[in-house]
C-alpha cells in the first residue's frame, strides 16, 4: 500500500477548515456580486432620472427612436462600414449645397449687373 505525504484520512479537521474557508469565500463573492448589481441598478435609475428619458419619449417619440437607432448602429459596429461612408458623403454634399447655391446666385447677380451697366452706356466708337 502506498502512502502519500500530506494526505489525511476521511473527514479530517484540515479538510473541514478548507471547506469552511471556501464556503466563506463563495458567500463573500455572492454578496459582492449582489452589491455590484444593486449599485448598477441605482446608477441606471439615477441616469434615467437625470436625462428624463420618459419625458423625452413622451414629448418627442420619433426623435428618441432615431437617437436610439443611431446609438445602436454605432455600438453595433456600423461606424466604420461602407454604408457609413456613403451616408457621410451624401451628408457632406447636402450640407455644401446651400453654400454652392449662394455662390452661384452671387456670381449670376454680379454678371447680370455687369451686363446691365454695359448695355446702358453708349458704344465706345460712336459720337
Amino acid at each position: 500500500m502506498t502512502t502519500y505525504s500530506g494526505t489525511t484520512g476521511n473527514g479530517s479537521a484540515a479538510e473541514h477548515a478548507d471547506d469552511a474557508g471556501f464556503g466563506q469565500r463563495v458567500d463573500q463573492l455572492g454578496s459582492d456580486a449582489q452589491q455590484f448589481i444593486d449599485n448598477a441598478r441605482s446608477a441606471v435609475a439615477d441616469l434615467g432620472q437625470s436625462l428624463d428619458l420618459k419625458g423625452r419619449v413622451e414629448r418627442n417619440p420619433y426623435g428618441t427612436l432615431a437617437i436610439a437607432a443611431g446609438v445602436g448602429y454605432v455600438l453595433g459596429g456600423g461606424l466604420f462600414t461602407p454604408l457609413t461612408a456613403r451616408i457621410l458623403k451624401l451628408g457632406v454634399r447636402l450640407a455644401a449645397l446651400p453654400f454652392v447655391k449662394d455662390e452661384l446666385v452671387g456670381m449670376a447677380e454680379s454678371a447680370f449687373q455687369g451686363y446691365q451697366t454695359g448695355r446702358g452706356s453708349p458704344p465706345s466708337g460712336s459720337v
